[in-house]
Order: C-alpha cells, then structure tokens, then sequence
C-alpha cells in the first residue's frame, strides 16, 4: 500500500463520513454472529490424537466392535478412615451400581461384580456408559451417574466415579462457563488497566466496546472456520483465541491512540491529527499482526489437530480485532473528538526542537552511552533465568492436569493404592486372530503388565485388555507401552496394535514433541522473513530476533521456576513450550516492530544511535502500557482449573514484561548504539546527518 493511498483511507476514516466505514464493518459483523450461532464445541475439551497415530488406528477398528458405542466407569470405594471394608460396605457398593446401571440401563449393565482389593481396603465395581457422548452430554451423563450413587450411601462410606469416561467428563466440565468467565475477567482486567493507562473516566470505554466485539465476531468466524475446513474447536482454544484478541487488539488501540494524542499537540483540528495517527500508526500495526498472524499459520504443519485448530482460529481472531480496530475505532474516536481524554485534553503546543524528552529519554540515552557493558550484563543475566529450562520435565500424568479438586482424579488415587494402576482405564490390544494366541502370550512376558483378558473377536481382528501395573498417564506407563509395542509387533507374522488411554497420551506426547522440532524453527524463519521485508535489511533482523529468542528462553526457564517452586506444578504441560515459544516470539516482535518503525522514521533527520533514543523516548509509554495489559491478560488464562493454561498464562506473561521493560527499553537500544548505522546493512541510514555522540547525551543526563 502507497503512502499516497494510506493517506486517502486514513482521511476517510478520519473524516466527517467514517462513520459510515465503521457502521458497515459493525453490521457485518452482527451478520457473521447471526449466521455462525452457537458452538457448543467451544466449551469441550481439546482433541490432540493424531489421526496417524497408531492407538487411532485403534480406535477406528474397535469402532466395528458389536460394542463400540459402549465404555465404562469404575466406582472406587474406600473408607474415608482408610479402615478395612466390611461386608456391609461391599453390599453398599453394589446396590450404588445397581443405581448406576439404572441411569441408563442399555448400556450399564455389563455383568461385572463387586472387586475387593487384596488388602481389603478399597473395592471396585464397573458400570457401562454410552462410549458416544462426549463434551457436555457426556458431563450430564455421569453427573447422573454421581447423583445415582450419591443417594442412599453410607456415610462412613466413600465412593468415586472415576476411569476414561469420567476423567474426560470432568475434563469437559472444567471448560463450562468458561468463555463467559474468561471474558468477563479479560474485559475487568483491560477496562482497569486502561483507566490506569488513560486516567480519564471515558476513554477506555471506546477501545474497550470495539476490542470486545471484535472478540465476538472472532469468535463467531471461528465457528464457520471450523465448520468449513472441519478443524477442532475447543475450550482451550476458544479461551486462548480470546485472550489473543483481547491482548493483541488492546495493544494496536493503545498505539493508535497514543499516536492520535501525540498529534493532538501539533494540530487544531483533531480529524486532522487523527488522520496522521492513522497513517503513522497503521503501517506497524498492519506489519505486527500479518507478523502475529503468519507466525499463528505455521501451526498448520502440526500433528495435533487442537494445536493445527489453535493456529488457523487464532489467526482469524487476529485480523478481526486489526479489522476493528483500524476501521471502527478511528471513526468513532472521530466523533467524540478531544474531548474524549477529559480531564487531561491534549492542546497544541509548541514541538520540542530536539525531540521528545522525558524519563525514556533518559533511560535509552543511559544504555546508549555506554551499550558495551549494557549488552554485556543483559545477555547474562536473561541467559541465567534461561537455565531454569535445564532438567525440566515436559509431560503432565492423567493425574496432574488440574488445579482443583477433580472426583476422577480422587477415584484414580484411590484405586492406584490398592489395585494395578491401569485397572480403570485398560490398554486395548489388538491382534489378527491368526495369531493371536501368540499375541498375548508376548504381551504377557512384557514387565508391567499385569494381566491380558480376551475381549471379543471382529473382522479378522481379536481384541484383549491389558491392565498395566503403573499408573495412568506416567512415565512409567508410557515405558510399559513401549515395551507391549516393541514386543507384539515382534512376533513373526503377526499384525498387532496397541490403544486405549495411554497408549493415545503417549503418541500425543510424541507428536507435540515433533511439532515442537518443527514448528519452531518455522516460526523464527516467519518472523525472520517479515522483519527482512519490512525493514529491508539483514543485520537489524538478525539482531532483533536473536534479542527476541533469548528474552524468551528466559521467560521460559523463570516460568518454570516459578511453575514448579510457587505453583509446586510437576511439569510442563506437553503443549506449553510450543506455545509459548509461539506467542512469545510473535507478540514480542509486536513491540520490535512498534520501536524499530519509530526508529526509521527518526533516522530520516539523525543517525541511528539518536533515532534510536528518541523512538524509545516517543514509544517507551505505550510499549510500557501495551506490555502491562498484554501480560496481564495472558495471566488471566489462570482463572481456569487446568495447569496447561496456568502455565501459558505464567511463562507468556513473565516474557512479555521481559520484553517490554528489558528487551525493548535496555538490549535493543544498548545494541542498535553499538552496531550504529549497519544495523540497516544491505540498506542506508542516513549519514549525511550529525552522530548523536556519548558526550552529547551526557550533557542532557
């Protein structure tokens, strides 16, 4: 786009008319909310099973099993004392599954008694669920289930609903309400930080109302996304896609304005001052989401289909709120005019010949007066906090996933004390009936497997259940899993496969492991690409993005620290580095982009070392600002009982205060003054023009 055709939209947008611009955008946004409507899948739980995976080939063959539309629970009961059961308990327990098979009788009853545990301390007892429901209907089925059990037990008598389907229903539960309760907390969250930003009781109300209706729009061109391309659409998407458009679009309106009130000092007549702000500000904002929204695209190449769902819908999110944000917000900053800022209205007044002053002044004119020491001391200590990352353990157990108190988990608990842990939740092998019998004799020898049961015959396939002697979801089932594969697959002549739950836990921990040694490097290369192309020149990027990866593998390593020694979490979550590396890399060339265009425009009149000082003196406020509400938005992910977005709320809002206090204020300016004017290198800056010398800043400290 031409500086002359940016000018001609800006004075539309700033104009008497641009009403009409943002009214047209805001119908066809009510339009795309009305034609999308509800999704119900935007409150589920996430789908990571690659469709290549080996335990989905599982589960595609089982789904021809006369019983495929079939699961089950277990109860697990114990003694809240932790005594010895009595026969009156295990009569108890079997007259709660008799209430439980009566929920829904076509699939309860499935024939399996009471089961004492060895030590007599705890007992179980299967009952049969409908194995189609997922999300919410399946959370209404085993409430159901609870409520059955629950009504007429002993109260010296405990019993917990736990196993596959119970897990993933409290799974699904954890994300009900989620939407409206991340919203509102986003909205509280933004609406204070604004107010503080601004301090003018209206203000904030303008950029709030546009950011969250674009969040809605966003939300709704999710829906037809998802609808169109089949991509998965969850809770855990939604509620980060959201938080995204919140923080994201809050930053490009908080460039805007404050570029519309820097001109408000130059201009009588406030259209024509927000007319500049549009085109000054427009061009970073523009570069920063296509940046955000290339990096978010390069998800596609994943394995799992919530993290590929994640980039396509998050990258929508994105050009939404720049959409908004560049055609509605103007106009109707347009119509409220300078008023708008009471108490503080900005006048006109007379520019300062040498350029902005003031405490960001001061600090960049700091760091480039002696950039050596400055460079020096930065790289070391954001290299210390990366250390953190040294040893840290990636993968969370069935078990960890939640912040709070969860029935299944209790029941897992339970059951893993005094039975094999993989009783609740058996691993599906399957072999060709041929060989079948050699099969299971093989998975038998395999240690850690407990016991392997015939389950039924279909197709040419045979079917066993293997309970596994570790618990659900730990490295030690995992290995066990390994092994059972290893040694079936060994057998001459025999076809064999191993599914269930651990099985799917462990291949999807090995696709994000490979999503990980992909998608990385794509996303530096992304990034890379458009700093090349906007800045044309090689050194600056280079310098920019290798800032960027090492305030990030900071953010990385004291995210951990604090993850694992604050939050005592065990791990990282499978899905947590990638995205944080992803949003931290991305959104932090947000603020690159916001100070380095700033920068250029300065080095049309001064060399690079001034430009640079004086574009952290202009932007340092807004950077500041920007960097406050995106990491406190971020944190706000932590409302939510699962530790996977605690931890992306914790590492990403960690690295984006790095970044916007440290990186952008202190590294960048300490590095553009030591390279000076080839950090533009293939291109020019402006050598015709005087140095900024050391002296002469320090004359103005």
């Amino acid at each position: 786009m031409t500086d002359d055709s940016l000018s001609r939209i800006a004075a539309v947008l700033a104009g008497k008319r641009g009403w009409v611009v943002a009214l047209l955008v805001i119908v066809a946004g009510i339009a795309i909310i009305g034609l999308a409507g509800a999704n119900e899948s935007a409150e589920s739980a996430p789908t990571s099973l690659p469709a290549s995976a080996e335990s989905a080939r599982v589960n595609e063959i089982t789904a021809t099993f006369p019983d495929a539309d079939e699961a089950a629970v277990v109860l697990v009961a114990a003694r809240p004392d932790g005594g010895t059961l009595e026969p009156s308990d295990l009569d108890a327990l079997a007259a709660a599954q008799e209430r439980a098979v009566a929920v829904d009788p076509a699939f309860g009853e499935i024939g399996a008694p009471v089961i004492p545990a060895p030590d007599g301390l705890a007992a179980i007892a299967p009952v049969g669920i409908d194995g189609t429901l997922n999300g919410f209907p399946l959370t209404d089925r085993v409430d159901e289930l609870r409520a059955a059990v629950a009504d007429g037990l002993p109260s010296d008598l405990t019993v917990d609903v736990t196993g596959g389907p119970a897990f993933g229903a409290d799974i699904a539960n954890s994300f009900s309400g989620a939407n409206i309760t991340l919203l509102a907390v986003t909205a509280l969250v933004v609406a204070v930080l604004l107010i503080l930003t601004y301090r003018s009781p209206v203000l904030w109300l303008v950029p709030l109302l546009v950011i969250g209706f674009a969040d809605r729009v966003a939300a709704s061109v999710g829906t037809l996304v998802a609808e169109l391309t089949g991509l998965s659409f969850d809770g855990s998407t939604s509620g980060i896609t959201s938080v995204l458009v919140f923080g994201a679009g809050t930053n490009y309106a908080l460039l805007l304005v404050s570029r519309y009130r820097e001109e408000l000092h130059r201009h009588d007549n406030h259209r024509d001052a927000l007319a500049v702000a549009v085109r000054r500000a427009a061009p970073a904002i523009l570069a920063s989401n296509a940046t955000v929204v290339l990096a978010l695209l390069t998800l596609i190449v994943a394995l799992l289909p919530s993290t590929r769902g994640l980039g396509v819908l998050a990258a929508c999110g994105l050009v939404v709120a720049a959409v908004f944000v560049l055609l509605v917000l103007p106009p109707l900053l347009a119509v409220c005019g300078r008023r708008l800022f009471w108490p503080f209205v900005p006048h006109v007044e007379a520019a300062a010949e040498d350029g902005p002053r003031g405490p960001w002044y001061r600090i960049a004119a700091t760091m480039t007066a002696r950039p050596v020491p400055v460079v020096i001391v930065s790289v070391l200590v954001l290299g210390l906090c990366g250390l953190w990352l040294i040893g840290t353990k990636i993968g969370l157990s069935q078990t960890e996933q939640f912040r709070v108190q969860a029935e299944s988990v209790d029941g897992i608990d339970v059951l893993a004390a005094h039975f094999p842990g993989g009783t609740s939740d058996p691993t599906v092998l399957l072999a060709r009936t041929a060989e079948a019998d050699r099969v299971a004799a093989a998975a038998e020898t395999v240690e850690g497997v407990q016991s392997v049961t015939a389950d039924g015959n279909m197709d040419g396939w045979s079917r066993y259940s293997v309970v596994l002697g570790a618990d659900p979801g730990t490295d030690q089932a995992f290995d066990t899993i390994r092994q059972l594969r290893a040694a079936v697959s060994a057998v001459p002549g025999g076809e064999a496969l191993v599914g269930g739950s651990d099985a799917r836990a462990l291949d999807t921990a090995e696709a994000a492991a490979r999503d990980r040694m992909v998608v990385i490097p794509l996303v530096l290369a992304v990034v890379f690409a458009v700093l090349v192309v906007l800045l044309r020149a090689l050194v600056a990027p280079v310098l920019l993005l290798a800032t960027t990866v090492l305030s990030t593998i900071a953010a990385l390593g004291l995210g951990h620290l604090v993850s694992k020694y604050i939050f005592g979490f065990p791990a990282f979550d499978d899905q947590v580095p990638l995205f944080s590396f992803l949003f931290l890399v991305a959104l932090g060339v947000d603020y690159t982009i916001f100070l380095v265009t700033r920068t250029r425009e300065y080095t049309r009149n001064h060399h690079t070392a001034d430009a640079i000082v004086r574009a952290v003196a202009s932007t340092g406020g807004v950077i500041t600002s920007a960097g406050i509400v995106l990491a406190a938005v971020f944190c706000v992910l932590g409302v939510l009982p699962l530790i996977t977005l605690t931890q992306i709320g914790i590492v990403v809002g960690l690295g984006i205060v790095l970044d916007a206090f440290v990186v952008r204020t202190i590294v960048v300016p300490a590095v553009f003054a030591l390279v000076g004017d080839r950090v533009w290198w293939p291109g020019k800056a402006h050598p015709d023009k005087p140095q900024r010398t050391v002296a002469a800043h320090a004359e103005y400290l």
